[in-house]
């Protein structure tokens, strides 16, 4: 997450969080998938990042409570993975247990986006958010990870 006095990204344990006073509120908060878009968001706005919390992969106990606390805050979500089939289970999995809207993670943004990574392998999953999203993977036939991307998710963070 960034944030702290020197908005500056930091690992919680899940310790530190029976305690924790988040300050968030009704805010937004954007969550990703992977660590290069929290270290580019502190390298690229520091300060004026707003509050950001990476999953790194399978969310952790520590990223669940994290996100009840913040929920429970009132804060409302927005989440961007990778558009890979692991991607879209872990956005499934997030779903499941905290609403949030797609940033950038639907149909339209995939269609959308002129990169193109490696081959999309693994096994076909339907996106809750969006039904969309699984025809459009699966006829296209690329993976795109959150680093191909960043200089939008980046803008949108400002």
């Amino acid at each position: 997450m960034v944030g702290g006095v020197q908005r500056e990204p930091f690992v919680l344990t899940l310790r530190q969080l029976t305690t924790a006073r988040l300050g968030v509120g009704a805010g937004m908060v954007s969550v990703c998938e992977n660590p290069i878009v929290l270290a580019s968001a502190a390298d690229e706005l520091g300060h004026g990042c707003p509050p950001l919390v990476c999953v790194n992969g399978q969310p952790s106990a520590a990223v669940w409570r994290l996100l009840d606390l913040l929920a429970a805050e009132g804060a409302g979500f927005r989440y961007h993975g990778d558009f890979d089939w692991g991607g879209i289970r872990i956005g499934n999995t997030l779903r499941e247990r905290v609403p949030w809207d797609p940033w950038r993670f639907d149909a339209s943004a995939y269609s959308a986006s002129a990169v193109a990574g490696g081959p999309l392998t693994g096994r076909p999953t339907d996106a809750t958010w969006d039904p969309e999203l699984r025809p459009a993977l699966e006829r296209r036939g690329v993976r795109i990870e959150e680093e191909l991307v960043l200089p939008a998710l980046l803008e949108d963070l400002r």
